[in-house]
Parts: structure tokens; C-alpha cells; sequence
């Protein structure tokens, strides 16, 4: 029951704060104008993601109390939130946000995790009769780049109404079981959490959005998938497990590779915004938002299913 408790606390969370997030971002102008290279017609306003924060570190304080874990999802994703806010503030404003510094906080961040105590400690043969124990600094330099690829991955797609909390809803109700079988509650909880927060702000964010996550919600979303990932099924995994969290955050995952791989065929820089992702490519073969935003939930859920199944042959 606790699960059940902690997702419908941050999702009542998320449901009432958000109203007043967005009332006060029309006020003062915090809002995402149109671009040629945006999918809305009208500004929408930004800063969505301090409700989902609120609402998952709310809820794992509640039911976790202070810990490492907590200490982790607050510090670093509260990091995250500021820097996202300022990014977003920039957009409001028509200006762009300088990538270096953003870098530089994400690299900052990556780290977080590790200084609590939360890596990826080593690699297992399959039939775990033994292990690579990574040393510390290579444990850290492996959670970084885990880390640090889940929060630009959920940043890249969070481009259509309702698509980066959709998926990141999929996404940890997937590590949510995964983590039960790994017989890893405290994981559990904050995976169920953050669906809880995902799932309440698609009433407002679905199309046609009335409000958006920002920067600041996206890198969250990332970071704490990244974390839930490492400390449910990477901290200690077999060559096959790895392919648990690879699956269930399958959709981002592809999209970068896929935009990646574009971007370098076509000589532009890795980190330079465009509409090479998935969800543009869809929408230029005339799906709208809503079947763009629906087709990709299904493989989402594709991907999750796969992952159940990788689940299975591991007990």
C-alpha cells in the first residue's frame, strides 16, 4: 500500500500546484514563445517542472524520510531546476542560454549521485558467480556518463504536448517493477513516485498544453530516471540486465542515436536544437501532436514490455 500512497501523493501534488505555477508564469511572462522551429502556435507558460520536483521529492521525503536517496533527488535535481529555470527564462525573454554553462552544471550534477552512494559498482557474469568490482573513481566516471546522457536524452524529446512526461510515466512504472524484483523498495517508491508526478501533470501538458516543463522539468525527469536506474537494477548488473533500464528508457534513447547520427551526416553540432527528432519526423509525415505524442507511448510500451520480459529470465 505504500506505493500506492506515495504515487497518489505526489500526483494530488502535482494536480493542485500546477494551476497556480501557471497562473503566476502568465503574470509575469515566464511563458515559451513560438519559433519556426517550435510545434505551438502561442506562448505557453513555462516553469511546470517546480510542480513535478515538489511533487516527487515531497513524496519521497514522506515515506523515506532523509536519507541518500533523498539527499541525491533533492540536491541534484534541485540543481537542475534552477539551471533549467534560468535556461527557460532566457527562452521567455527571446534569448539563448549559453551552452557551456549548462554543461559545465550537468557534468556538476552527474557527479551528485555518486558522492551519496549511488553507482554502478561493477559488471557480473550472467549466472553471477563472479564480478568486475569497478574501482571508485571508474564507478563514479560510469555513473557520470549515465547520468549525463538521461538528462540531455529526456531534454531532446520534451518537444511535443505530452510526450516527455508520457513516456517518463512508461518509463518508471517499468523500473518500478523492475526494482521490486530486484527486491530494491526504497527504489520502488521513488519510480512510482515520479510516475505519480508524470501522470498528473498530463492533465494539464497533453494536448493542447497548457502548460509546459520547461528545461527545468525535462532534466529532472532525466536525472531521476538516470538515479532510479542506477540504484534498481545497474548498481551491481549482469551483462544481461543491462538491458532493463536500456529498454525501458528505450524511446530516448533511440531518438538521440537516431538525431545523433543525423546531425553528424549532415556536419551540424551534436548540441545544436533542430527538428531532427522522431517527433518532428512523424508530424513532416502528417501525423498531428496527438498521434505523434500516441505512437511513440506505444513503443514506449514496446520497449517496457521487452524489458519485463528480460525481467522474467532473470529470476
Amino acid at each position: 500500500m505504500i506505493y500506492l500512497y506515495a504515487c497518489g501523493l505526489s500526483f494530488l501534488l502535482v494536480l493542485l500546484t500546477v494551476p497556480a505555477i501557471r497562473e503566476l508564469a502568465l503574470k509575469i511572462g515566464f511563458v515559451d514563445r513560438p519559433t519556426k522551429r517550435k510545434v505551438h502556435s502561442k506562448p505557453i507558460p513555462l516553469s511546470g517542472g517546480l510542480a513535478i520536483y515538489a511533487g516527487v521529492i515531497a513524496a519521497v521525503w514522506a515515506f523515506l524520510g532523509s536519507g541518500p536517496k533523498l539527499g541525491a533527488l533533492a540536491l541534484g535535481g534541485g540543481l537542475l531546476v534552477a539551471v533549467g529555470l534560468i535556461d527557460d527564462a532566457f527562452k521567455a525573454y527571446g534569448k539563448e542560454f549559453p551552452v557551456w554553462p549548462r554543461l559545465i552544471a550537468y557534468i556538476g550534477v552527474s557527479l551528485i549521485p555518486s558522492a551519496f552512494g549511488i553507482s554502478i559498482a561493477g559488471i557480473s557474469a550472467p549466472s553471477r558467480s563472479a564480478m568486475i568490482l569497478f574501482s571508485p573513481g571508474w564507478a563514479a566516471f560510469f555513473t557520470l556518463l549515465w547520468v549525463f546522457a538521461l538528462i540531455n536524452m529526456l531534454n531532446f524529446i520534451d518537444g511535443v504536448d505530452g510526450l516527455a512526461s508520457g513516456v517518463t510515466a512508461i518509463s518508471s512504472m517499468t523500473l518500478f517493477a523492475a526494482s521490486l524484483l530486484f527486491a530494491h523498495k526504497d527504489t520502488a517508491l521513488i519510480a512510482i513516485a515520479l510516475s505519480g508526478a508524470c501522470l498528473a501533470f498530463l492533465a494539464y501538458n497533453f494536448h493542447p498544453a497548457r502548460i509546459f516543463m520547461g528545461d527545468a522539468g525535462a532534466t529532472f525527469l532525466g536525472y531521476t530516471l538516470a538515479v532510479t536506474a542506477v540504484d534498481g537494477t545497474l548498481k551491481g548488473a549482469t551483462l544481461l540486465s543491462l538491458s532493463v533500464p536500456m529498454l525501458a528508457l528505450g524511446v530516448p534513447i533511440l531518438d538521440t542515436m537516431i538525431v545523433f547520427s543525423r546531425r553528424l551526416l549532415e556536419g551540424k553540432g551534436l548540441h545544436r536544437a533542430d527538428n531532427l527528432h522522431t517527433h518532428h519526423s512523424l508530424m513532416k509525415w502528417g501525423l498531428t501532436q496527438v498521434q505523434t505524442v500516441s505512437f511513440l507511448y506505444l513503443i514506449a510500451a514496446v520497449f517496457s514490455l521487452l524489458s519485463i520480459v528480460v525481467l522474467l529470465i532473470l529470476r
